[in-house]
């Protein structure tokens, strides 16, 4: 049941391509986050709300009952990659794109703008949420804990995320954990220079770096994902300076830890720091903790409404049996109360992985997206 026009479609459509053309890293999405604005105000939402979290916006449509709130959420930001692509939409930013089809979701959600500004809920509200700072781990813990985000306090959240590799359209949604938790470890050693004539008179961080190469990627090496899925995977060395003639002094590593559980990502924690401890020896070590992710996990009862909604727009969705292995800070959205929802929707069997310089979001989405969306909230508020 479709509720836009080719027009709006096309409308769509045209400001996805200009998402694409303009895109910003996490935390810098300033131009981004007026655009969306300005949007949001040409569809008649009853209230806009700006800077939460940063730049996140947000649009308010309240409906003529009581009734609960449902909040949908996209993102905002792009990634530090550059494109490769003869598009002439292509990234006019170098060094960054959207690379994971953020535009895309932007546009499915003003999409469902469109619609409500068209119709209002019947009752409750609706908050439609164009987040900041999603790659980094940090924009749904900061909208979350923004004092505006007090007013909103919804009943329950959803959101979408392309496939690519999926048929096009292809909705599928687990009850449970559907995105594993994450975090990056920075690992840094200090010990002392010397000639390289005489690396006995310096303290080298090397012998401890190539121990602990070995022994935190033993932490985890993958397999099924189930409640005890571990994988820490060394991303970055870095060893003294690139010179003949020093003994180094100081290295880093670089490792990315993840789980399908918070509880086993704590115990991936604890084992990283004892492993440093123990294989550091007389160096100086320091640790810290970036891009962290919890477990994104589904409500029983907001995956069950997923299927619901598709079912009313007449869309086919399945459940799926395991988590998918990359993190999503959507997860913060389902705590304090909310009952949230990661739906994943196939991009198509032959797109470019998330990510890939090469990757761009299939504009045929939009309106599916669109439908499944309205035909998840409609379920609940009219």
């Amino acid at each position: 049941m479709r509720e836009l026009t080719a027009d709006q479609i096309e409308q769509m459509t045209n400001l996805r391509q200009t998402l694409h053309r303009k895109p910003e890293i996490s935390g810098q999405e300033r131009e981004t986050a007026r655009l969306i604005e300005a949007e949001l105000r040409k569809t008649g939402a009853d209230r806009i709300i700006t800077g939460l979290g940063g730049f996140g916006v947000a649009a308010e449509f309240i409906g003529a009952d009581e009734g609960p709130t449902v909040l949908i959420r996209c993102e905002l930001d792009a990634l530090p990659i550059q494109e490769i692509s003869n598009l002439p939409y292509r990234s006019e930013v170098p060094g960054t794109a959207h690379l994971c089809g953020h535009d895309g979701h932007m546009s499915i959600v003003m999409a469902v703008a469109l619609a409500f500004g068209q119709q209002p809920p019947a009752k409750g509200r609706v908050i439609l949420m164009f987040q900041p700072a999603e790659e980094t781990g940090v924009g749904a813990a900061a909208v979350v804990s923004d004092s505006k985000y007090g007013e909103i306090k919804p009943d329950c959240a959803f959101a979408i995320h392309n496939v690519p590799g999926w048929p096009l359209g292809d909705i599928r949604v687990v009850d449970g954990v559907a995105n594993c938790a994450s975090r990056g470890m920075r690992l840094t050693l200090s010990g002392k220079t010397s000639h390289a004539a005489a690396p006995q008179d310096g303290l080298s961080p090397g012998p401890a770096m190539a121990q602990l190469m070995q022994q935190l990627a033993q932490l985890g090496a993958g397999g099924p994902l189930d409640q005890d899925f571990a994988m820490s995977t060394l991303t970055h060395v870095r060893l003294g300076e690139a010179t003949f003639g020093i003994s180094p002094g100081e290295g880093e590593l670089l490792v990315t830890l993840r789980s399908v559980t918070d509880a086993k990502m704590d115990a991936l924690v604890d084992a990283a720091q004892d492993c440093v401890a123990k294989l550091s020896g007389d160096l100086t070590t320091n640790i810290s903790w970036h891009d962290v992710f919890p477990a994104s996990v589904n409500a029983t009862e907001a995956a069950e409404l997923v299927h619901a909604g598709a079912a009313r727009q007449g869309l086919q969705s399945t459940t799926m049996s395991r988590p998918m292995q990359w993190s999503e800070d959507f997860g913060h959205f389902g705590k304090n109360g909310t009952e949230a929802a990661m739906i994943f929707l196939g991009s198509g069997p032959d797109q470019p992985q998330l990510h890939n310089p090469d990757y761009d979001f299939p504009d045929r989405l939009i309106p599916l997206g669109a439908d499944l969306l309205l035909g998840i909230v409609r379920q609940i508020i009219d």
